[in-house]
C-alpha cells in the first residue's frame, strides 16, 4: 500500500473489508464521486486510481487484515494514499454516543457533501434518516436505505433529528448509526428488534463477501 508522506488531511474515507475485498465497492466508489474537494467536485481521475487500486488487488495488506479497514486520505494539494489496517470495534454505542459521532460527521458532510456516518431511528414502521437533501449519502447508507425498500419500510430524511434528538429523547424509536466504518451499530440502551434486522443484514453482507480466486 502507499505510505503516508501528506500534508493535512482535507479528505479521508474509511471503509470496512471484508475476506480481503470491499462489500460496498461500488457503493463507496460512487459516494466519493459525489464528494467535494476543496469546494470542488471531487477529480474524475482520483475516482478512476482509487477504484483501480482496488481492483488490480491491495497487495499484502489484504493478507494481513483481510477483514479491517481501508483509508483513503487526500491533502490539500490533491495528493492522495490509500492505506489498509486492523478494523477496531466502537467500544461507546449509546444513543448519545452515536449521536454525537452522527453530529461531528455532518461537520465533514458541510465540507465534503457527503457524511460518513449518519443517526437512524426505527419508529413503528417506517425509518427517519437524520440527513438533508443537499447531502449526497454514504455507500453504507445506499445500501441501508435499499433494505429498508425490501422490508416495505418507507424512509424519510430529518435534517433535525441531530439538533433535537435529545430533547425529543429520539421519539421513542430505536437507534442507530450507520457507518462506512462501523457497518450498522443499533445503540446499546435504544435499540431494538428492527434496529438488530438492520446490523444483521449489514453482518451476512460481510460474512458471505469473498473476493473471486
Amino acid at each position: 500500500m502507499d505510505e503516508f508522506k501528506l500534508g493535512k488531511p482535507a479528505l479521508v474515507c474509511r471503509w470496512r473489508m471484508s475476506h480481503g475485498g470491499l462489500p460496498l465497492e461500488n457503493r463507496h466508489i460512487r459516494a466519493l464521486a459525489a464528494r467535494r474537494l476543496r469546494g470542488e467536485d471531487i477529480p474524475a481521475s482520483l475516482v478512476a486510481w482509487v477504484k483501480q487500486r482496488i481492483e488490480w488487488g491491495l497487495g499484502e495488506a489484504s493478507c494481513e487484515h483481510p477483514d479491517g479497514v481501508l483509508m483513503l486520505v487526500v491533502d490539500e494539494l490533491g495528493a492522495s494514499a490509500l492505506t489498509l489496517g486492523p478494523y477496531h470495534a466502537l467500544e461507546k454505542t449509546s444513543a448519545n454516543d452515536l449521536l454525537a459521532r452522527a453530529r461531528a460527521s455532518r461537520r465533514e458532510a458541510q465540507a465534503t457533501g457527503v457524511a460518513p456516518e449518519e443517526l437512524w431511528v426505527a419508529q413503528s414502521d417506517s425509518l427517519v434518516w437524520g440527513t438533508s437533501s443537499e447531502f449526497s449519502p454514504s455507500g453504507a447508507s445506499t445500501l441501508v436505505f435499499d433494505l429498508a425498500h425490501t422490508m416495505g419500510m418507507p424512509v424519510r430524511r430529518d435534517d433535525t433529528l441531530l439538533l433535537d434528538a435529545g430533547l425529543r429523547g429520539f421519539a421513542g424509536g430505536e437507534v442507530f448509526l450507520v457507518s462506512d466504518e462501523h457497518g450498522v451499530v443499533p445503540a446499546s440502551d435504544r435499540g431494538g428488534m428492527r434496529a438488530r434486522k438492520f446490523a444483521q443484514g449489514y453482518a451476512k453482507l460481510l460474512d458471505r463477501h469473498a473476493r473471486p480466486k
